[in-house]
């Protein structure tokens, strides 16, 4: 029987949420399995990973084959470099004490990296929120602005519009007069022409 490590598809749609199993490579992928080794959420940033490490070891070490994302989430892990080192043991290249010490400095150091990683995305988190923030204020202050300014040129207007309606009543005569004086300039003008 050919064992394969590989992901199991749960979550609902749109929100995938994968188990990771060792399973008979001739089951469906969402069938069943021979045994649960951990959990993976992409969903979040940085995605999140449960696995059980010595099991996931055994099962590699009886033959099973990851497939290609399992192996990629395997060796982000360390589960490949355990094997690794735990095959150096065997061959007697590297005694227990050295092996296990040479994988927590590799943990530790993947554990600093990863800080590191969400300390920059809390980071950029933040200041896209004060970004945001700031842009808001910006917004809220032009629209305080524009609503002072539609207030006083309510208020203008209001004072303004009884001047108005007395300047039309004085100027009325002056334009009726006006296109009455410049008909007859028109009418002598084509006379002359001729």
């Amino acid at each position: 029987m050919a064992v394969k490590i590989r992901l199991q598809r749960h979550g609902k749609k749109g929100k995938p949420f994968y188990w990771i199993v060792a399973a008979d490579a001739r089951a469906k992928r969402d069938g069943r399995y021979l045994q649960k080794l951990g959990t993976y959420n992409p969903n979040i940033n940085p995605a999140s990973i449960d696995l059980d490490l010595e099991e996931c070891v055994k099962w590699i070490q009886f033959g099973a084959q990851p497939t290609d994302t399992a192996r990629a989430i395997l060796s982000y892990k360390g589960v490949l470099l355990k094997n690794h080192l735990l095959n150096g043991v065997k061959k007697g290249a590297l005694t227990e004490e050295e092996a296990e010490e040479k994988f927590e400095a590799w943990i530790s150091e993947k554990q600093s990296s990863v800080d590191g990683k969400k300390a920059k995305l809390d980071k950029e988190s933040a200041d896209n929120k004060n970004k945001a923030l700031e842009l808001e204020k910006e917004a809220s202050e032009k629209r305080k602005l524009k609503a002072e300014q539609a207030l006083i040129e309510e208020e203008a207007p209001a004072e303004e519009a009884p001047a108005e309606e007395e300047a039309p009543t004085e100027e009325a005569p002056a334009a009726e007069e006006a296109p009455a004086e410049e008909a007859p300039a028109e009418e002598e003008a084509p006379a002359t022409e001729e």
